[in-house]
């Protein structure tokens, strides 16, 4: 039996993609190593529009355990600068303090509620593909076995088996002079700060909470979540760090000393805590993000610095851009091109995620160099304007497509809008938890010229104080009108995106 797709890889971004998949009607069958889902100290939450695009699939509760929608951080930091988001007239900076595990503890059940498999010890190994189908290796639990798919996604991560099985390169840059510590730990309360919530250090004055304190000696942070354990860590530029033996705890207040210039009397944690040393760090950019029948998603297709979180922004919304359109292939309606349009709309927007975390990673070094550039860097972040630019950057709320049209609004992605739908006052988060195509016909007399489509794309008659816009599944605009709209234009857009009309 021939499976529709099969995703090599159950990390928030493989499950995510099987989530888009299910929801399109299309059946996911995930290959996850691991045996079970283990709690790992990787992102501590989730930043940027990835928190609103959640919220648009009913998944914002689940993870939140709040019925509230979203609301913007009112800071955030860059290259250990604070960004005073509130002053913004429009903060695009979403927060959402999950830890990764609970993510993916939360898309897996919502993956199968919609019909996926997740196989958990089973591992790809091997591909070989045609004109019509992919051909999987698999290892698993009882042994090695084959599967047959019309089509892979590869969410296997920056070391992906089924990158390298296909060949595609991944270039970029290796440093292999920093070294990162982290700890959960305790502080003696004597130490805390009441007004911020941050260290109070005799010899090294007050260290704010959640931020990258930089000396010239090296990074020092410390992140008191509330409802899980205290985190600190620090980052040096150290060539001769051991990587043999195993963390400790001592080890950890050794290197704090160094940055900070005096000790910080850290203490175990209440319970298990995670001990880790990260050496060095990779920067790399797939060649390219498709192969025929196989395709790539999050860390299989870039790596880069983990600086300002935005790694779960990049790959979720890579996932949330490539469910549709394959399931639009599956399904038979997908116009020429349009899978093809997920490497080309994608692989720019990791190009620069890689550029605004190698910004943030320079202006962290040491070096009386750096210090003068972070100098002329707070100068300008005086300027509500520079720090609207950077807000946008970080978030993802700046990342436009070119989709055809002239309206202002097309390209960009749907504002959050307060609707009246029958009467009843809705969400655009409500009209959009089912991942189908949206048009908000808020002239109610476009119904006619999208009878067509309704087979794959949703006509709601709204009444708001905004345009008429057709929606694609990942939130972007690729129609807008005004008043008076031209049903032609609404056809053509409804062809370019959505195929051809249902009869034609």
């Amino acid at each position: 039996m021939s499976e529709d797709v099969v995703i090599a890889g159950g990390g928030p971004n493989g499950l995510m993609l099987a989530v888009e998949l299910g929801l399109a009607g299309v059946r996911a069958l995930v290959l996850e190593r691991e045996p079970e889902l283990v709690p790992r100290n990787r992102a501590n939450g989730l930043i940027g529009q990835v928190v609103r695009l959640l919220d648009r699939r009913g998944l914002h509760q689940r993870l939140s355990g709040s019925p509230e929608p979203p609301s913007p951080a009112p800071t955030f930091v860059f290259g250990g600068f604070p960004l005073p988001l509130g002053e913004l007239d429009d903060n695009p900076l979403y927060v959402l303090g999950v830890p990764q595990h609970e993510v993916e503890q939360v898309l897996e059940e919502r993956a199968i509620e919609l019909g996926a498999e997740i196989r958990r010890g089973h591992e790809l190994t091997g591909l070989s593909q045609d004109g019509d189908a992919v051909t999987a290796r698999i290892s698993g639990p009882t042994g090695d076995y084959r599967l047959e798919a019309r089509f892979l996604v590869g969410a296997d991560g920056g070391r992906s088996t089924a990158r390298k099985l296909l060949g595609i390169g991944f270039p970029g840059v290796s440093r292999e002079n920093v070294v990162s510590r982290l700890a959960h730990v305790t502080v003696p309360r004597e130490l805390l700060d009441e007004r911020t919530g941050g260290l109070d250090l005799p010899g090294a004055g007050l260290v704010p909470p959640f931020v990258h304190h930089r000396t010239e000696r090296g990074v020092f942070a410390f992140a008191p979540f509330p409802d899980r354990p205290w985190v600190v860590s620090t980052m040096e530029w150290d060539p001769d760090a051991d990587d043999w033996s195993p963390m400790t705890l001592d080890e950890l207040r050794a290197s704090a000393r160094r940055v900070l210039g005096t000790d910080v009397p850290l203490r175990p944690p209440t319970g298990d805590g995670h001990l880790r040393r990260l050496i060095g760090g990779n920067t790399r950019l797939a060649e390219r993000y498709r192969d025929r029948r196989v395709l790539l998603v999050g860390d299989a297709a870039h790596v880069h610095s983990a600086i300002g979180g935005p790694g779960l922004n990049l790959g979720l919304q890579d996932a949330v851009n490539l469910g549709w359109k394959l399931a639009a292939e599956l399904h038979g309606w997908a116009p020429p091109g349009l899978l093809d349009t997920y490497e080309s709309e994608r692989r720019p927007v990791a190009e620069r995620v890689v550029m605004h975390t190698q910004a943030q990673s320079a202006l962290l070094s040491p070096g009386p160099e750096i210090t003068a550039l972070r100098e002329l860097f707070g100068e300008l972040l005086q300027n509500p304007h520079n720090v609207q630019h950077i807000a946008d950057t970080m978030s993802g709320a700046d990342v436009r497509y070119d989709l055809g049209g002239a309206h202002p609004l097309v390209g960009g992605w749907a504002p959050d809008l307060d609707l009246d739908v029958d009467g009843r006052a809705r969400r655009l988060a409500d009209l959009t938890a089912s991942a189908r195509p949206l048009l908000l016909d808020t002239t109610a007399t476009l119904a006619a010229a999208a009878s067509g489509w309704t087979d794959r794309v949703d006509v709601v008659a709204v009444r708001a104080d905004a345009p008429a816009m057709l929606l694609r599944p990942d939130g972007y605009v690729v129609w807008a009108a005004d008043a008076d709209p031209d049903p032609a234009a609404l056809r053509e857009a409804l062809t370019r995106w959505f195929g051809v009309s249902r009869g034609s």
